[in-house]
């Protein structure tokens, strides 16, 4: 998985090219190498204008061991048999040789449920890049391969500050849900107007803090930085930050963090999730 310092662009960090590999001929007798999962879509529905959400399904064992981050392979949206790859022993991507049209992108979990073999998955539809265009033209039979998963970053502390834009609402949500009930902090999420606000579960000492574009694109906006700027930082150095949005601003914001409020490593987990100026091929 990309590193908390940097992982580039889209709905969610995305492309492990150090992790991947071209298959020199192993097949799927090979025992250096496993078969991806495969989820099947049952469901689609907005939750905002500019938010699909997919429900998927696999063996209850697949979608327990799928979160709370996942390396999703999205093939092209038209392609219902996909030449999927492999994953080595060592986690490594084994790619097919030749034309594939699947593309490796990292997506939180918004919700797991394996009683039900159920798990969602929220797309932002902006941009042409190949998750946002799957996402927009899925529909129940529309398959997604799992590669791998990961853990979201967060750590338990009495102070959480998350800031974050859509792209990040799924994790910053599944950090909100599992927060003591006695936590204390405040959660800034950028989005592009109140359309997009959506109903979020946090503990009582926690504020949520929307803040509106209203007009301004996505990476011209400042909202995040400058109210990360306009913050004090509280006393003691049982907190943690959790910051996820376009490049530039996570690094903006993570040397605030670093610089004037003094965390640690240990204190503060930043991710770009997509970068101004490539295709928004996510949070989120």
């Amino acid at each position: 998985m990309a590193t908390e310092d940097e992982a580039p662009i889209d709905e969610a960090p995305i492309d492990e090219p150090a992790r991947t590999a071209a298959a020199p001929g192993a097949g799927a007798a090979d025992p250096a190498v496993r078969p991806v999962d495969v989820l099947s879509v049952t469901a689609v529905r907005d939750v905002t204008p500019a938010v699909r959400r997919v429900t998927l399904t696999a063996p209850a064992a697949v979608v327990a061991a799928c979160g709370p981050t996942m390396s999703l392979l999205v093939p092209r949206a038209d392609d219902r048999s996909p030449r999927w790859p492999q994953v080595a022993r060592d986690g490594r991507i084994v790619w097919p040789q030749g034309s594939h049209g699947v593309a490796l992108r990292s997506y939180t979990a918004r919700r797991q449920d394996p009683g039900a073999g159920e798990v969602d998955v929220d797309f932002v539809l902006h941009g042409d890049g190949p998750a946002a265009s799957w996402a927009a033209a899925a529909t129940p039979g529309a398959v997604l391969g799992l590669a791998s998963a990961a853990p979201l970053g967060a750590s338990p502390a009495g102070w959480l500050l998350l800031a974050g834009d859509e792209t990040a609402l799924p994790a910053i949500s599944r950090i909100l849900a599992a927060a003591a009930p006695d936590t204390r902090g405040v959660a800034l999420l950028e989005v592009a107007g109140p359309q997009e606000e959506q109903p979020l579960t946090a503990p009582a000492g926690v504020e949520l803090r929307w803040l509106h574009r209203a007009g301004t694109a996505p990476e011209a906006s400042t909202l995040l930085v400058d109210a990360v700027a306009a913050l004090h930082r509280p006393p003691g150095e049982d907190l943690f930050a959790w910051v996820g949005a376009e490049s530039a601003v996570v690094r903006a914001v993570r040397a605030d963090l670093r610089g004037r409020w003094g965390l640690r490593r240990s204190q503060h987990h930043a991710i770009g999730y997509w970068r101004a100026g490539r295709a928004m091929s996510p949070a989120g």
